[in-house]
């Protein structure tokens, strides 16, 4: 069924095969991928009364699966709750670097990133307009980038090109479009600057494309300024595995049978009246409580009902379906029906173990290679550009500075483990096993430290 509804994705042979790949994930994460379907579920009959098979029907129920393993896994990444803190022996710095991920509002920025990321790849673009740091995520599908063959992990240059219709181009404010025509967009960004191209017709030959001169800056930051994440080992070339790829084809498959069912209930509502000729009158029949229905003494009438089984049984088999889907992505199977009181963090911890070996591993993917990579490129920044951060400029930052970050628990302790715990920690530091430091750290986020530094000054305030 998959492959059926894949041929219905429109084929562009000007890109590269890992668009269509790409755009057709995408629309599976966006629930759009049914769209290409020409009639709905209801429509058992075309125009010219032939008979509609499933295959070419949308459901009518849609359970968004895939997007909810993919928002639970990232919910584990970079929500409130779990944004990593990064942190660095210059607690100057360290402050600084906060104040940059709050201003840029990065922990949103992540979000989004992980979210667009998960059918295989995301970009993350920094941005220093005016001495302030942006950030934002760029879908992967129409960027190519190419990687300096000396340091195989360093970007050299990332082209962005795909096809737009002249009427968006003309709402952007480009002049000489003809909206009713197709034209090509392009982008580049390398070490030096970033450079736009004047949008050409798409199928024309004769024009090569021209540099956009008013578009095009030179931010002269000696690298590109671009960090590439892949979303999970493996996958296929410059793209990671999809998260949720192996859940596709059963997601379609409950979709179907909810819809389905769905026609079953709405049939048991309103079933077939089937009337055994000879019938007395040839009046329109109007059923209803009502309205008697009068046959003759050699005739019947009766409703074609059908059993609720195949409806359960069908239910049966979509949770079977939903547990098999879950268990191939690593999603979250626990029900809420088997929570009977409240539970610690570690039981928790248990319960999701699946969903929490893919958050770990998106830790890897979005964390070192995405988070740390941006801080450290506004690091580098920094020394050629004056950026302000909350109204104030700051100082050049050490591009050099040693970075880690961490992570808080997957799950809050209860208040039993947290005495456990703190009980714990005590009795290390007061046996000199570990330093005051270690121990403010192991208890900042189950108490809500965000700055150690400050904590174990106010501390030392407190024993004077």
């Amino acid at each position: 069924m998959f492959e059926t509804i894949c041929e219905t994705v429109p084929l562009n042979g000007t890109l590269p095969a890992r668009v269509r790949r790409l755009d057709i994930l995408r629309r599976v994460l966006d629930g759009t991928i049914y769209n290409g379907l020409p009639y709905e579920f209801h429509e058992e009959r075309n125009a010219a009364g032939e008979y509609v098979p499933l295959r070419l029907r949308k459901p009518s129920v849609r359970y968004g699966l895939c997007r909810i393993v993919v928002e639970d896994s990232v919910a584990l990444l970079f929500s409130d709750a779990h944004f990593p803190v990064v942190e660095t022996q210059d607690h100057a710095l360290a402050v600084t670097i906060a104040d940059i991920i709050a201003e840029t509002k990065l922990n949103e920025v992540m979000i989004d990133a992980a979210i667009r990321g998960s059918v295989g790849s995301v970009a993350l673009l920094l941005r220093i307009l005016r001495g302030r740091v942006f950030v934002s995520a760029l879908d992967s599908l129409y960027l190519t980038p190419q990687w300096d063959p000396e340091a195989p992990d360093t970007l050299k240059h990332v082209i962005q090109k795909y096809q737009v219709n002249g009427e968006a181009l003309a709402a952007q404010g480009y002049e000489d479009i003809d909206p009713s025509v197709t034209y090509w967009f392009q982008r580049e960004w390398d070490v030096l600057s970033e450079t736009w191209y004047v949008p050409w017709a798409v199928g024309d030959i004769s024009t090569r494309p021209q540099i956009d001169v008013v578009r095009s800056v030179v931010h002269g930051l000696g690298f590109v300024p671009l960090v590439w994440v892949r979303n999970l080992p493996g996958g296929d070339g410059i793209d990671g595995a999809c998260t949720f790829r192996a859940a596709i084809e059963t997601n379609i498959e409950i979709d179907y049978q909810l819809s389905q069912a769905g026609r079953g209930l709405k049939y048991s509502s309103d079933p077939t009246l089937l009337i055994k000729e000879p019938a007395v009158s040839d009046t329109e029949i109007v059923k209803g409580a009502g309205n008697a229905l009068v046959v003759s003494e050699k005739g019947d009438a009766r409703l074609l009902e059908i059993g609720g089984t195949a409806c359960e049984a069908v239910i049966s088999y979509v949770r079977t379906l939903r547990e098999f889907a879950l268990e191939a992505v690593h999603g979250n199977r626990s029900s809420a029906d088997r929570l009977t009181a409240a539970q610690s963090g570690r039981a928790l911890e248990l319960m999701n173990q699946g969903l929490i070996w893919l958050a770990d591993n998106l830790r890897i993917s979005y964390g070192d290679s995405g988070l740390l990579a941006i801080v450290k490129m506004i690091l580098k920044a920094s020394n050629i550009y004056t950026l302000t951060v909350m109204g104030k400029p700051v100082a050049a930052m050490d591009e050099g500075a040693r970075l880690t970050l961490r992570w808080p628990r997957w799950y809050p302790l209860s208040a039993d483990d947290r005495l456990k715990e703190a009980q714990a920690v005590a009795t290390l530091a007061s046996a000199g096993q570990i330093s005051r430091e270690t121990a403010v750290k192991n208890l900042a986020a189950a108490t809500g430290v965000a700055d150690v530094g400050a904590e174990l000054a106010a501390i030392s305030g407190d024993d004077e």
